[in-house]
């Protein structure tokens, strides 16, 4: 597979169209068009002022895209995946009931009745079958929705892109709901090479069988545009509201009629994204799903330039994402950091290394009109003094940069810009779908960031790193280093180490700039990064962003006197928090059993179904396992738990190298190469246990 020159781009704006049109449709998901045009008139720009709803939500049609098509690096990256490793990988990340799918139950929600298949042992294509599910409920939208990804990676082979379409819709759906996802796939796929739509529309049916609905469909849909290419709004009401519609198309929410929207924006949206997306919603029904779908199929057609041909779409949302799962640190995330996960999965399967920008830089603004959740703080002492611009230039390694346009600095008026590295304030009661998420920044890891000040400003500006960390009320408090002062010209790297937060979660990182009275000027930000590994006691936390700052997928969690108290009624839940930036550490716990099965620490996690373990079990056996997807054991040792006598329990991952202790007594020792980075989490099989403190130390 050869990708092409401009791959990097159009994936994100492949992925930008997909974010925009779920924040656009989001606000009034589920409207009949009629409604919409009442409530809201046509939808040319975010209405969730409107609707009094955030702009920027957890979602599943994002968290699922992003989310399933992990199944590819956790699987070798090899275009042969098949629909059983995908849906492993459902498995791995997803929480049941809490994070991703719509959890309506069995027979009504067609994704948890997979998941629950999946759950049982029954692998797919089987579990997401119209022989086990019915035809109704394997028919339904979900398999289109959560698709863009797989298109992403198979740029100009479409063959490919809905090959892959099939297996990973499969997991959850059949029928019709396969055929639209191929449909959609194959499309976007080669978008990446075709400009004419007819041409990509006869490519996209020519994988599905021509007796299916959805090609009866499209080709209706084409056949009255061919008649009538101006008024859309009576192609849906002649085709879609009298022969595709909810009526004729059962369940709550049918592939069929939410297909021919998308369709139909397509053809009427006249190579126009604002206009695509406007039709795409003010059609109404499933609109985020809709929406999303169109907006990434003409993102990855007309690029960045497309999405920025209209309204700014791109300021508010400043590439801002949240994928709530298992594997916490990447629940807080941007577009071009997901932009990238899907290019690198596409060059490995093209032969190709991986590609690093600024040297694996996290924040490096390499896109164009990247702002990677940066945003200016609203802040009395902050608001209104500064904008923020991608531009080129001013960068060491690279060729663009955050340019910071700040004015009227004094005494008690800075400008401060930053992005989150864990739940936001408004986040944290968000209704839906949840957001779970692990910090990303931790005490004991280094922060570095490269800033020249313009050469045309005509005074200096001092310049210093901060974070804020929640409380114990869920208040968010300023912690800043020390300040440098940049020159005219002068540029410099900003080096600080996080220093101990007593275990608060920190809620974001970010740069203070201050002057004298009036300064006004431009500061270029070429990157901000971090690196190394954490050094961390985690205590008991009061407060809600306390407990949030780890991934639960327990049965419940209590609040402990000496910690947390974990309870567990069937099988292993986990309770984790870390990053995959973390390598080579030691992790310690100190557990008070009562009435278990097991307990355990894991190290290197990456999800339910993926970490090293030192478990101890009710039988007197303690085990060193890895877990991917089945149990694996590595090393035993005799070891005996008492209920209700503390142990302490110690994990070490160096390299290949991995040792536990118990009571400061080495029980297990081995090698293994599976997993070389991943975070840490508490392990409970059927019972309670309480906690006391954490800790995270480097390795060594």
């Amino acid at each position: 597979m050869t990708l092409p020159t401009d791959y990097l781009q159009r994936v994100y704006a492949g992925v930008l169209g997909k974010i925009i049109g779920v924040y656009l449709g989001r606000p009034f998901e589920g409207k009949w068009h009629a409604d919409v045009l009442r409530d809201l008139g046509e939808i040319n720009y975010y209405v969730h002022e409107k609707c009094k709803v955030p702009l920027i939500v957890t979602d599943d049609d994002i968290s699922g895209t992003f989310t399933f098509l992990r199944a590819l690096p956790d699987h070798g990256n090899t275009p042969k995946i098949t629909a059983e490793q995908i849906g492993q990988s459902w498995l791995n990340y997803i929480i049941e009931n809490r994070t991703i799918l719509w959890w309506g139950g069995l027979g009504m929600s067609t994704e948890h009745t997979a998941f629950l298949r999946l759950k049982a042992g029954i692998p797919a294509p089987r579990s997401g079958s119209i022989a086990l599910n019915s035809k109704v409920v394997a028919e339904q939208i979900g398999s289109q929705i959560f698709i863009d990804g797989w298109a992403m990676v198979a740029p100009g082979n479409p063959a490919l892109a809905a090959d892959l379409a099939k297996r990973a819709a499969s997991v959850s759906h059949d029928g019709e709901a396969i055929y639209g996802a191929q449909v959609i796939a194959a499309a976007e796929s080669a978008a990446f090479v075709e400009s004419d739509l007819d041409k990509i529309l006869d490519t996209a049916v020519s994988f599905i069988p021509r007796d299916s609905v959805i090609f009866r469909m499209i080709a209706e849909l084409r056949a009255y545009h061919a008649k009538e290419p101006h008024d859309w709004q009576a192609a849906f009401r002649d085709i879609m509201q009298k022969t595709y519609n909810y009526e004729t198309y059962g369940g709550n929410c049918h592939m069929v009629p939410n297909h021919g929207v998308i369709i139909l924006a397509l053809l009427y949206g006249q190579d126009d994204f604002q206009r695509a997306l406007m039709i795409a919603n003010t059609c109404g029904w499933d609109t985020d799903c809709n929406s999303g779908n169109v907006g990434c199929f003409m993102g990855i057609k007309l690029g960045l330039e497309g999405i920025d041909a209209g309204p700014d779409f791109r300021g508010p949302v400043a590439d801002r994402m949240y994928l709530p799962t298992a594997d916490g640190g990447r629940g807080i995330t941007d577009a071009v950091t997901e932009t990238l996960h899907i290019v690198n999965s596409a060059r490995a399967m093209a032969g190709e290394k991986p590609l690093l920008l600024k040297n694996g830089a996290k924040f490096h603004f390499e896109l164009p009109g990247s702002l990677q959740g940066f945003i200016i703080d609203n802040s009395v002492d902050s608001r209104d003094t500064a904008t923020l611009e991608n531009e080129t230039g001013h960068s060491e390694s690279g060729s663009r940069c955050l340019a910071i346009h700040y004015r009227k600095l004094a005494p008690g008026r800075v400008t401060r810009l930053a992005t989150a590295t864990f739940t936001p304030p408004d986040a944290l009661k968000m209704s839906g779908y949840g957001l779970v998420a692990s910090p990303t920044l931790f005490s004991g890891q280094t922060v570095r960031a490269a800033l020249e000040a313009d050469a045309a400003n005509l005074s200096d500006v001092s310049a210093r790193l901060f974070f804020r960390v929640y409380n114990a009320k869920d208040e968010l408090e300023l912690i800043a280093g020390e300040a440098a002062i940049f020159s005219p010209g002068q540029s410099r790297e900003l080096i600080w180490t996080i220093p101990p937060t007593d275990g608060r979660p920190i809620a974001e990182i970010g740069i203070e700039l201050a002057g004298e009275k009036g300064a006004t000027g431009t500061a270029y930000l070429d990157y901000l990064t971090w690196t190394g590994e954490p050094n961390i006691k985690i205590p008991l936390l009061a407060g809600q962003a306390g407990k949030r700052s780890w991934v639960d997928a327990m049965d419940n969690v209590w609040p402990d006197k000496t910690g947390w108290r974990l309870i567990q009624n069937v099988g292993r839940g986990t309770f984790s928090t870390g990053t995959r930036d973390w390598q080579n550490y030691r992790v310690t716990a100190v557990f008070t059993p009562h009435l278990v099965k097991s307990i355990g620490l894991a190290a290197r996690y990456q999800g339910l179904k993926r970490y090293y373990a030192i478990l101890l079990g009710s039988d007197g056996i303690a085990k060193l396992v890895k877990v991917h997807h089945t149990e694996q054991t590595l090393a035993t040792a005799p070891v005996k738990i008492e209920q209700g006598k503390p142990v302490k329990l110690e994990l070490e991952v160096a390299g290949q190298h991995l040792r536990a202790w118990a009571d400061g007594r080495l029980i297990a020792e081995t090698r293994d190469a599976d997993f070389t980075v991943g975070g840490i989490a508490l392990l409970l099989d059927e019972g309670r246990t309480a906690v006391g403190e954490v800790a995270v130390i480097p390795a060594g």
